[in-house]
C-alpha cells in the first residue's frame, strides 16, 4: 500500500514539474519577444534537472526557444535520458 502511494506521489510530482517547466520556457520565450526581463538559463536548466526535462524539451520545440544553444539542444535530451534510465531502474 505504501509503495503505491509513493508511486502516485512521484507521478504527481513529475506531472507538476513538467507543466511548470513547459510554462517557464514558454514564458521566457514570450519575455524574449517582448523585451522583458528574462528567466535565467540556470533556472531553465535547473527545472529540467529536477524532473522537468520532458516539459522543457516539448516547450523548446513547440515555441522554437533555446534551439540554437548547444547547452540546451544537447543538454536537455541528455538529462532526460539519464532521468529515464534512473526511473526505469528503480
Amino acid at each position: 500500500m505504501e509503495l503505491i502511494r509513493s508511486n502516485e506521489l512521484i507521478r504527481l510530482y513529475l506531472i507538476a514539474i513538467n507543466i511548470i517547466s513547459f510554462g517557464a520556457y514558454a514564458l521566457d520565450k514570450w519575455k524574449a519577444i517582448h523585451g522583458q526581463w528574462r528567466i535565467s538559463e540556470k533556472t531553465l536548466m535547473g527545472l529540467a534537472v529536477i524532473g522537468g526535462s520532458v516539459g522543457a524539451l516539448m516547450s523548446m520545440y513547440t515555441f522554437h526557444h533555446k534551439t540554437r544553444h548547444p547547452k540546451f539542444v544537447y543538454g536537455i535530451p541528455f538529462i532526460m535520458i539519464v532521468q529515464l534510465v534512473i526511473l526505469f531502474t528503480l
